[in-house]
């Protein structure tokens, strides 16, 4: 019930809620029969909600009473946070209503772990410092001693979202993130390290990005950011560096130049582009970004990359030709441990069914049938609901 949460809480969240309905407080007020000066009071805290009217507001605003009550606050501040980022943004209304969506999401995964008493493991190093350091040797060095860590070896890394969430303690989301808007990423010692990346762009984009902001994470992570999408030139000092960590983070030095040298012997001359490209394939990234990770290495001279485009070379027809198929983009929104959390806790009545289809953000149907796949997936949540 509405004093179960402290009015300026519920405050915020109808304010939140009917800006993304686009609406304005006089417009609520005449849909409540109320005034205008009673939205005000009710939206600064300054007035406590009655059960009804807080029914009637959330059916308005299309959200559930659950998303106004809920109990925890995970970022209150999030939107605070990033006001920089969104005063620079291109489409900063819907970077708002994005992030908005982002600090929801964090909020009910934080409910799903309280509701079942399972706090995500975090196993996060200390943060590393590169200040004063060269960019390139520090994020050389930084991979290496992140892939010792959690013991990954030299050589392609093709679950890195898995890994992130599951051995590091990430939180992350696929969002409807603007085009030019790789990723977002925040931090709150009560949450942890949560990142969101675009479901706009390919998989080899989705890692780099995911990459990328895994490095700040390492160096900055208390700094909430929104990575804007640029060239690969003339960045921030930071910036460049989190480009060049994702680069040796996802294609190891090590691991590469052994495979390069292999091809080269192979071929008893330079590798391919055909070759190349089946070598971006296997490390799930970008030709280009191969290419350019080949010539900061010295494998490739320098412009490699830019003479073959100026060549005529065709990406995505030289793939067709030998047969490799696009890796289709993470369009998951969720976590695997957040559907799963999800799933257990309705076959364990800990939630409604209302509340599961809110937590997957799906009709009631739609729900019942992922727990149903879950369940298949992972016999024990079928134990749990024949119980």
């Amino acid at each position: 019930m509405p004093g179960m949460v402290d009015p300026v809480t519920i405050g915020q969240r109808l304010r939140e809620a009917r800006r993304r309905r686009r609406m304005t407080q006089e417009e609520t007020a005449r849909s409540l029969g109320a005034s205008r000066t009673t939205m005000v009071a009710i939206e600064q805290g300054q007035r406590r909600l009655q059960p009804e009217e807080l029914v009637r507001l959330a059916r308005l605003y299309g959200i559930s009473v659950h998303e106004l009550l809920r109990p925890e606050v995970a970022h209150q501040d999030l939107v605070a946070r990033f006001r920089l980022s969104l005063e620079r943004a291109p489409d900063p209304e819907t970077l708002e209503r994005t992030i908005v969506e982002f600090r929801d999401l964090i909020e009910d995964y934080l409910q799903l772990e309280r509701v079942l008493g399972m706090p995500l493991p975090r196993a996060y190093p200390t943060p590393y410092e590169i200040r004063g350091l060269d960019l390139a040797e520090a994020a050389e060095d930084l991979a290496v001693r992140e892939r010792n860590r959690l013991a990954l070896g030299d050589g392609p890394l093709l679950s890195l979202r898995e890994l992130l969430e599951a051995d590091v303690g990430l939180r992350i989301f696929v969002l409807e993130l603007p085009s030019n808007v790789d990723a977002i990423f925040s931090h709150a010692e009560a949450v942890g390290g949560c990142v969101g990346l675009s479901a706009r762009h390919p998989l080899e984009r989705q890692r780099m990005s995911l990459a990328h902001e895994y490095g700040h994470f390492l160096t900055r992570r208390d700094e909430a950011r929104v990575t804007i999408a640029s060239s690969y030139r003339r960045l921030p000092a930071e910036e460049r560096w989190a480009r060049l960590f994702a680069a040796a983070f996802l294609m190891p030095a090590t691991g590469l130049r052994r495979r390069f040298s292999d091809l080269a012997r192979s071929r008893a001359a330079t590798p391919s582009p055909a070759d190349l490209l089946r070598l971006s394939h296997a490390y799930q990234v970008s030709f280009q970004a191969l290419v350019l990770r080949l010539e900061d290495l010295k494998l490739l001279p320098s412009g490699s990359y830019d003479r073959l485009i100026a060549a005529g070379f065709k990406v995505r027809e030289a793939e067709r030709v030998l047969g490799l198929e696009a890796h289709p983009s993470d369009t998951e929104r969720f976590p695997l441990r957040y559907r799963f959390m999800a799933a257990e806790a309705y076959v364990k009545e800990k939630i409604t069914e209302a509340q599961l289809a809110h937590f997957l953000r799906v009709d009631r149907i739609t729900a019942r049938r992922l727990v149903s796949k879950l369940a298949e997936a992972f016999p024990e949540v079928a134990r749990e609901a024949r119980a």
